[in-house]
């Protein structure tokens, strides 16, 4: 995919107005901690282009986010029934982090299968996890008028949290380094998404890192006491997003 070229001052074909919307927030070192839903919505966006990778089965992606995100705080496990159906169910506190109550809501009210719970919740994701990256200053919108008449705006990177999310999946996946169960969690998801290519070459798309991130997606994601139960409910979701990033793939 080829970086779109720099806007031209001289050229009213595509003038830029400059940017709209986002509030002074605090940054990663400040007092906001991003959900994993935010950091993926952030790794799928491509800055050369200003789109999101994977627009199919992004809902899919998202919900899966919440629910690992979740188990990474202790929140929700899997448990299996007496018909041997993996459910996800509540456990420990309601969180404070808006999109994430909704997934343990939904989750607490009524157990079911992840891809139950992922279906439910996924849809009305995307927009708020957008507004959150603006108004916490990690993206942008521009607003600018295509051949000098018509309003468009156009996504731009405005932090360096993107980059430092690259660096943890390329540790992983690339360097094979021992990283932390988030880390490991979030690379499992974004790999079973089928939007690693658009990683290339930063993440090379090779023989490699298909064998890594098969491993990730298998619930390998560390020796920590946590990173079981983790593992339990990552298995659930990356069955469920895998085999939606199939679906959409398959030829209709």
């Amino acid at each position: 995919m080829t970086a779109r070229t720099p806007d031209c001052a001289d050229d009213d074909r595509d003038r830029d107005d400059g940017p709209v919307g986002g509030r002074d927030a605090p940054t990663i070192g400040g007092t906001v901690s991003p959900s994993m839903v935010d950091d993926v919505l952030l790794l799928l966006f491509q800055p050369s282009s200003g789109v999101i990778a994977g627009e199919a089965t992004l809902f899919y992606v998202l919900g899966g986010a919440v629910l690992t995100d979740l188990a990474l705080q202790g929140r929700v496990d899997i448990r299996r029934t007496r018909r041997f159906v993996d459910e996800v169910v509540a456990s420990g506190e309601a969180p404070d982090d808006e999109l994430l109550r909704r997934g343990w809501d939904v989750v607490a009210g009524s157990p079911s299968g992840a891809q139950a719970v992922i279906a439910e919740i996924g849809p009305a994701l995307r927009s708020p996890a957008l507004d959150r990256l603006i108004d916490r200053g990690h993206l942008r919108r521009r607003r600018t008028r295509l051949l000098g008449l018509i309003p468009s705006e156009r996504l731009e990177l405005a932090s360096g949290r993107r980059d430092v999310l690259l660096r943890g999946l390329r540790a992983t996946l690339v360097d094979r380094v021992e990283v932390d169960d988030r880390t490991a969690a979030l690379a499992a998801l974004v790999a079973s998404s089928g939007a690693l290519t658009w990683f290339d070459p930063v993440i090379p798309w090779s023989s490699a890192v298909i064998e890594r991130a098969e491993q990730l997606q298998r619930g390998d994601l560390g020796a920590s006491a946590a990173a079981e139960a983790v593992a339990r409910t990552t298995l659930a979701v990356v069955a469920a997003v895998t085999s939606a990033a199939i679906a959409a793939a398959s030829p209709r």
